[in-house]
C-alpha cells in the first residue's frame, strides 16, 4: 500500500501563488507515475499533471500549461505542484494519485488517492 498526503491549499487572490506537496508513504518503490488531478463542484475529476518516477517526463492539461509546474524529490518522496497566476477557474479540490503501472492522465490507472486539499482563487 501507498499513503499519499496533499498539503498547501488555500485562498488565493487571483494572480496569486501555491505550492501543493504531496507526501508518499509506504510501498513507494511500487510507484511509477506521480499526478494531479482536481474536482470542481458540480464537475467530474479532471486531470493536471503528471511526472514519471524519473521526473524525465511530464504532462499538462493545456488550461494550466505555462502557469503550473510539477517536480518531485524521490529523496522526500514527495511531489509538488507550483502553481502561479492561478484564475477563479482554478478553484477545485486538488488530489495527489500514484500510479503502478501506467504513465497516463486517466484517473482510472491511478491505484492511491490522496485524500485532496482545497484550492480556492478569489476574483
Amino acid at each position: 500500500q501507498v499513503q499519499l498526503v496533499e498539503s498547501g491549499g488555500g485562498l488565493v487572490q487571483a494572480g496569486g501563488s501555491l505550492r501543493l506537496s504531496c507526501a508518499a508513504s509506504g510501498r513507494t518503490f511500487s510507484i511509477y507515475t506521480l499526478g494531479w488531478f482536481r474536482q470542481a463542484p458540480g464537475k467530474e475529476r479532471a486531470f493536471v499533471a503528471n511526472i514519471n518516477w524519473s521526473g524525465s517526463s511530464t504532462a499538462y492539461v493545456d488550461s494550466v500549461k505555462g502557469r503550473f509546474t510539477i517536480s518531485r524529490d524521490n529523496a522526500k518522496n514527495t511531489v509538488y505542484l507550483q502553481m502561479n497566476s492561478l484564475k477563479p477557474e482554478d478553484t477545485a479540490v486538488y488530489y495527489c494519485a500514484a500510479a503502478r503501472n501506467y504513465y497516463n492522465s486517466a484517473p482510472i490507472t491511478y491505484d492511491y488517492w490522496g485524500q485532496g486539499t482545497q484550492v480556492t482563487v478569489s476574483s
